[in-house]
């Protein structure tokens, strides 16, 4: 027994002299190719009221039906595509030939002249066994010759709403009915000798309600009032919100390629993947209005005709490797560079145009540029990526330079007289602080807040790890070393130029004490402990030893702990993930004591849980690269590829539906629901919140994406993305003028000073 307590206390000795090892690099089993994949693209035409009534695709035109007349789209604009109108509410393509049915009978379109072929009312048309056959009435007829015959005596069992072949069957689908032609009348019988019309034997329809009906892939789809229903063989089988549909209200079906099912419904259209996804597509990014009457597919183009136009959703292959090649360009096509800092773009009312936001944090955005640039040159050494680093590297140098106050960084800076919006607004409701550099030339916001300081500390830092050569080693040391300084020279809080500690630099004991300061007092000492850490690792100076030292006398980490608020609700920051994400990797990259370590892993593990939900990709791939545990790589890769190529900022709506839960195994412990995929939400920096359901500006933002680049980038560096597996040159990269012109002019001002 006395033997076994020695081996226990030598195991339990050896345990807390070596601290556990920081994970760097994913393992085999989390590592997602970069293979190629199908990004949305979106383009719209209005039409006038009432809007779209059909789609369809004719000899590769698509055709639209819109007030009788037969339209199509060119360039910007609808054109005529034929004479005449007709009393119509469907197109259908049968043999080669566009046929248009409706209440005034039904007519083809014979080069472009409307030609009668059925007076009575037409609802459906369609090939069947080599012929056009339509539904008038409850009857079936044919054309024989141009003229329609009767051919099947008996009337189908109800009235027809929609015809479709499958299996080599004819099938008629009526309100909440579906029957099979069977051997020259309808019904059939069943296993009793009676007439039967129901076209299943197993389950149900999710309402009566039905709308229209698609023969895709080996099954039959039936759109109704409150979802979808899917028959294979005899069994019918309901897709509601429960199944995951984002919303029920049906309104049209129709099939796609590789198996895809194109769902319209009253409020958006939906993918349905042959995987069994439902991709969302509503609001101002992808349609001219949500009411969704029509949709035909060819090749990998959905043309949706709505209540306000048409639409094309369009899939092309993709990689992400392309789309940060493609984002790069779209931060110099659209302007969203200066100075050396990279900018969201407003809409001017009076200039009607876009122009650059100067903000409340450029600094702190800017941050995830240069994180992106240094991943980016670790990863493929491009000299085009150290350029970008080292130039954004000093851009932020400068913000410390131009104050005048030691280690005390500007948020933003902006040159007097140009084009552009200038933050008017400080912190806490307080009036802006701008204040003239020494050269008189340009201004710089002061009231800096933390957000500032931990975006230097982990974006400068990963510049010093990954890409600073000769001075730029020194430099970098110095940048972060002369923050801490500031932090401590002032008993650790940021003093701007009126001698008095910012609104949100505060770190001192008595603000903690205060019932403001503990809210987020476990945020706060995750930030300063990072910092100071920081600065003692990468200088080896005493001063930072002892300050890091006297943080943890004072109690600091143990407020780690609960490092994340969650109530109340109203008061929860969501911008403040971020902020503790860019601390968590410094401090636990750096800290070795056991006992430490293992105190910050508890706090650390507890803020993942709680963030986890959100499926935020900078989030998983931080965590996993800090920890070696599963960062669920394949979510945070799907959240990458689905980005829109469009960064405007549309408006967009969630709350409405169906499928608003969490996902299994994931709790929303801050508010929220569920994450929804960018393209169902909006281009963002990583200080946003995924689970948001509704909002948007109307087009009037233009996001920058240095945070969707930091994601990529950390993710290839950490091994979670691997490189391409396809070297076809555009489908990793782009040409000049891949990415459309548009947003703000070239910045025009007196350039950036060198900064010694």
């Amino acid at each position: 027994m006395f033997q076994r307590w020695i081996l226990l206390a030598c195991i339990l000795g050896s345990l807390q002299a070596t601290p556990p090892p920081v994970a760097g690099s994913a393992r085999p089993d989390q590592v997602v190719p970069d293979d190629v994949f199908l990004q949305e693209r979106g383009r719209q035409w209005l039409v006038a009221a009432p809007g779209v009534e059909s789609v369809a695709i004719a000899g590769g035109k698509v055709v639209v039906l819109s007030q009788g007349a037969l339209m199509t789209p060119r360039a910007n604009t609808m054109a005529r595509a034929a004479q005449g109108e007709v009393g119509a509410a469907r197109l259908a393509v049968v043999r080669g030939a566009l046929y248009a049915a409706g209440p005034s009978g039904l007519h083809r379109l014979d080069e472009s002249t409307w030609t009668r072929l059925h007076d009575a009312p037409v609802q459906d048309v369609v090939e069947f066994r080599g012929q056009v056959v339509f539904a008038a009435g409850q009857r079936l007829l044919h054309l024989v010759d141009g003229k329609a015959t009767t051919v099947w005596t008996n009337p189908a069992p109800f009235a027809p709403r929609r015809l479709v072949v499958q299996h080599e069957n004819l099938w008629v689908l009526g309100d909440g009915r579906l029957a099979a032609l069977d051997r020259g009348r309808f019904g059939g019988l069943d296993v009793y000798g009676f007439p039967a019309d129901q076209g299943w034997e197993f389950g149900r329809l999710p309402s009566p309600d039905t709308r229209d009906i698609a023969a895709v892939d080996g099954s039959l789809w039936i759109g109704t009032a409150r979802g979808m229903a899917q028959l294979r063989g005899m069994t019918l089988h309901g897709v509601t919100g429960a199944e995951g549909l984002p919303y029920e209200d049906v309104t049209c079906v129709a099939g796609g390629s590789d198996g895809d099912v194109w769902i319209g419904t009253s409020r958006g259209v939906i993918r349905r993947t042959r995987e069994g996804e439902f991709h969302y597509f509503a609001g101002q990014r992808w349609l001219p209005d949500d009411r969704v009457r029509a949709v035909a597919v060819e090749g990998r183009s959905a043309w949706v005709g709505t209540a306000g136009g048409l639409a094309e959703i369009r899939l092309d292959p993709f990689t992400l490797a392309r789309k940060a090649a493609w984002y790069e360009q779209h931060l110099e096509r659209w302007g969203q560079k200066r100075l050396g800092f990279t900018h969201k773009l407003e809409w001017d009312d009076g200039l009607k145009e876009y122009v650059r936001e100067v903000s409340d944090n450029d600094g702190g955005y800017t941050g995830d540029y240069l994180a992106a640039q240094c991943y980016r040159w670790a990863v493929t050494r491009d000299p085009a990526a150290r350029a970008e680093a080292t130039n954004t590297f000093h851009a932020l140098r400068w913000l410390v330079a131009m104050t005048g106050i030691p280690g005390f960084p500007a948020r933003s800076v902006w040159a007097k007289g140009e084009r552009g919006h200038k933050a008017g607004h400080g912190s806490g409701g307080y009036a802006a602080e701008w204040h003239d550099t020494a050269d008189g030339l340009f201004e710089w916001k002061g009231d800096t807040s933390s957000d500032e300081v931990a975006s230097h500390f982990y974006a400068v830092s990963l510049f010093l790890e990954l890409v600073a050569q000769g001075g730029e080693v020194e430099q970098a040391r110095r940048h972060l070393a002369s923050m801490a300084s500031h932090l401590i020279d002032h008993q650790w809080r940021l003093v701007d130029l009126d001698g008095q500690p910012t609104r949100w630099g505060r770190w001192d004991p008595g603000y903690l004490a205060t019932d403001e300061g503990r809210f987020d007092r476990g945020l706060q000492a995750v930030e300063l402990l990072s910092f100071m850490k920081t600065a003692a690792d990468i200088t080896g100076e005493a001063r930072f030893e002892g300050a890091y030292a006297r943080l943890v006398e004072l109690g600091y980490p143990g407020w780690t702990l609960r490092q994340r608020s969650t109530h109340p609700p109203e008061d929860i920051a969501h911008f403040e993930d971020q902020l503790a994400y860019w601390s968590w990797w410094n401090l636990l990259r750096r800290e070795t004591d056991p006992d430490l370590r293992a105190l910050y892993r508890r706090g650390h593990e507890r803020s993942h849980e709680i963030t986890r939900i959100e499926r935020n990709p900078f989030f998983q791939f931080l965590y996993g690269a800090l920890t070696g545990n599963d960062c669920d790589p394949k979510a945070a890769v799907a959240h990458l590829r689905e980005w829109p190529l469009d960064l405007r900022v549309w408006s967009f709506a969630n709350s409405h539906r169906a499928d608003l839960r969490p996902p299994p195994g994931l709790r929303p412990h801050k508010g929220g629901i569920r994450a929804f995929s960018p393209r169902e939400h909006q281009p963002m920096r990583w200080d946003a919140w995924t689970m948001q359901e509704d909002g948007g500006t109307g087009g009037r933002d233009v996001a920058e994406p240095g945070g969707w680049l930091l994601a990529y980038w950390m993710g290839r560096y950490h091994g979670y993305i691997s490189a391409p597996r396809t070297q076809v040159p555009g489908l990793v990269n782009v040409q000049d003028g891949d990415v459309p012109a548009g947003g703000a002019r070239p910045y025009s001002g007196p350039p950036r000073p060198a900064i010694p």
